[in-house]
C-alpha cells in the first residue's frame, strides 16, 4: 500500500509539474519552436519563431518556462505578449565575431543626445510602430552580453528593452539585472504601464523619453552609476515631443553597489567607479535631454537611498511645467536633495531658445543625511527665472562640512551652458536652500537641521522677485540676500532677526 501511496502522489505532482510548465491557453511555447532553454544554446532565431506565428495567428502570449534562454535580438510584432514564467533567465549572449544583435537603425537625428537614445534596434528586445505589447511574468532578463560602449555597430548590443512610437504597452513583474545603456528606453511610447519591476543595472534604469499617458508603479531601481527612473525628451525622432500626463508612485531609488539590491548585501563599496566620479546616481530625475518638454506630471510615496536626489531640469529649450511631487522620504543624499535647473544648453537645431521651468509643488518631504556642500538649489539663468514654485512641509538633515572646505566660498558659477549637475557648479554658500534667478518663490513649513557645526547661512537667495518665508527654521539660522524684491518672512524670526544683505 505505500509503495502504491508513493507512486500515487509521485504521479500527483509530476501532473501539477506539467500544468505549471505548460503555456497559457492559446500560447506560443518558445520549446515547440526550436528554444532549448539550456543556457548553451542560441535561442534568438526560436524565439522570434515563436513570435512570428503568434503574430500571423492574429497575436498571443508567447511562453518561456523555466530555463536560461541564450539570445541575440528579439523583434517584438503587434498583439504580442512575452510571458517569463519563475526560473526564467531571458541571457544576452555576447557577440562572437560577427554574430550577434540587429545593427543599430539609421538615425532620424543623433546630434543633440547620447548615441544610445538615438537607436533601438540594436538591443535585447525592441519593437518600433507596434500596438498592444507587453512583457510580463516573475522571470529575469539578464544583459550580460550588453554594454554601454562601443564600437556603435553590428553586432554589439546595448540595451535590455528598446521601444518606439509603440502604443499600449504593459510591462510588469519581471526582474532585470544588468540591463547595459538602458535596462528600458521607451522613445514616444503612449498609454505605457510599468508595474512592479525589480531593476539592478550598470547604467540607466527606466528611461521615458517623449512619452506620454504613463505610470510607473511599485518599482525598485538600484542604478549607482546612472539614473534610476528619468523622464527625458530628448530631440531622437527627429522632432520634438513632450513628455506629458506621467505618475510616478510607490517606487524605490537607490545606488548600492551593483547586483546587491538583487542579492540582498546592499553595498556601499564602488562609489569610485562612476563614471562621472561624483557618487552613486540612482534617483528620479527630468533630463538632461531636454528639447520636448514635461508637462503635467506627478510623483508620490517615493523612496531615495544612498543615492542622488530629485532632479528636475530643464536646459534644451522645453518647458517644464505643472508638477506635483509629494510623499518621498530620502537618505544619505550625496548631492542636492532637491536640484530644479532651468539652463541655456539649448543642445538642439538652430533657433531653440531658453525653455521655462513653472508651476512646482514639492511637498512632505522627508531628507535624512544630505551633503550640505550642495544644500537645496533651485536656479535659473538671468532673463530666465524659475517661476512659481511651493516647497511645503519639508525637513531635511544635513551633515556638516569641514570649516577648511568652507573659507573660500564666494558664490556660484553660473554656468548656464554646462551639464546640470549639483558637484559641477561647486560648494554652495548656503547649506540649507540656495535660490538664484526665480520668480514666486514659497517655503512654508520648511525646517531644516544641522548634524554638527557649519558657519554658513542656512539660506542665500540672489534675483529673487517674490519669495514667501512662512514658518522656517533652521538649526544656524542666517539669510543673505542679493537682489532681492518682494520678500515677505512670517513665523519664522530667528530668520527674519538673521537676514543680512551683500
Amino acid at each position: 500500500m505505500l509503495h502504491r501511496a508513493a507512486f500515487l502522489l509521485l504521479l500527483l505532482l509530476s501532473c501539477f509539474r506539467n500544468v505549471a510548465a505548460a503555456p497559457p491557453a492559446g500560447g506560443f511555447n518558445v520549446r515547440d519552436f526550436g528554444a532549448k532553454g539550456d543556457s548553451a544554446t542560441i535561442d534568438s532565431d526560436a524565439i522570434n519563431r515563436a513570435i512570428g506565428a503568434a503574430a500571423k495567428a492574429g497575436g498571443g502570449t508567447v511562453y518561456f518556462p523555466a530555463g536560461t534562454y541564450r539570445s541575440y535580438s528579439i523583434r517584438l510584432q503587434s498583439h504580442i505578449s512575452l510571458y517569463l514564467d519563475q526560473g526564467t533567465v531571458l541571457l544576452a549572449a555576447a557577440p562572437v565575431g560577427a554574430v550577434g544583435y540587429d545593427a543599430p537603425e539609421p538615425a532620424a537625428n543623433d546630434k543633440f543626445q547620447d548615441f544610445g537614445h538615438s537607436h533601438w534596434h540594436n538591443s535585447l528586445i525592441w519593437g518600433e510602430n507596434l500596438v498592444d505589447i507587453s512583457i510580463l511574468g516573475p522571470g529575469t532578463i539578464y544583459g550580460l552580453g550588453l554594454t554601454r560602449e562601443g564600437p556603435h555597430q553590428a553586432p554589439v548590443g546595448n540595451k535590455a528593452i528598446a521601444l518606439k512610437l509603440c502604443r499600449n504597452v504593459l510591462l510588469k513583474d519581471f526582474t532585470v539585472r544588468q540591463g547595459g545603456h538602458f535596462a528600458l528606453l521607451a522613445t514616444g511610447v503612449d498609454n505605457l504601464t510599468i508595474d512592479n519591476l525589480k531593476l539592478d543595472t550598470n547604467r540607466d534604469g527606466l528611461d521615458i523619453d517623449g512619452c506620454q499617458n504613463v505610470r510607473v508603479s511599485n518599482c525598485t531601481v538600484n542604478s549607482p552609476w546612472d539614473d534610476g527612473i528619468c523622464l527625458k525628451s530628448s530631440f531622437a525622432l527627429g522632432y520634438a515631443r513632450l513628455t506629458e500626463n506621467v505618475t510616478i508612485s510607490n517606487c524605490q531609488v537607490s545606488g548600492f553597489d551593483r547586483g546587491s539590491l538583487l542579492n540582498g548585501t546592499y553595498r556601499r563599496n564602488e562609489a569610485a567607479l562612476v563614471p562621472d566620479h561624483e557618487g552613486p546616481t540612482g534617483r528620479i530625475k527630468f533630463g538632461t535631454e531636454s528639447n520636448g518638454g514635461f508637462r503635467n506630471i506627478a510623483i508620490s510615496n517615493c523612496v531615495f537611498t544612498y543615492c542622488r536626489g530629485l532632479a528636475l531640469e530643464t536646459v534644451d529649450g522645453g518647458l517644464l511645467e505643472d508638477v506635483t511631487i509629494t510623499n518621498i522620504t530620502m537618505r544619505d543624499v550625496v548631492n542636492s536633495p532637491i536640484f530644479l535647473r532651468l539652463g541655456s544648453r539649448l543642445r538642439g537645431p538652430a533657433g531653440t531658445v531658453t525653455g521655462a521651468l513653472r508651476r512646482i509643488n514639492i511637498s512632505n518631504i522627508t531628507v535624512y543625511n544630505a551633503d550640505s556642500r550642495f544644500a537645496t538649489l533651485i536656479s535659473g539663468v538671468p532673463g530666465h527665472p524659475i517661476e512659481d514654485v511651493r516647497l511645503s512641509n519639508i525637513s531635511i538633515w544635513y551633515r556638516p562640512l569641514d570649516a577648511a572646505s568652507i573659507a573660500a566660498i564666494q558664490d556660484l558659477p553660473e554656468d548656464e551652458k554646462g551639464y546640470p549637475e549639483p558637484q559641477k557648479l561647486g560648494v554652495g554658500p548656503a547649506y540649507g536652500f540656495y535660490i538664484r534667478h526665480a520668480r514666486n518663490i514659497e517655503l512654508h513649513d520648511v525646517n531644516i537641521h544641522l548634524l554638527g557645526a557649519e558657519t554658513r547661512p542656512a539660506l542665500m537667495l540672489t534675483d529673487v522677485d517674490g519669495a514667501r518665508l512662512r514658518n522656517v527654521s533652521a538649526d544656524k539660522a542666517g539669510l543673505v540676500l542679493k537682489g532681492v524684491r518682494g520678500l515677505v518672512i512670517s513665523d519664522s524670526e530667528p530668520l527674519k532677526k538673521s537676514t543680512r544683505t551683500r
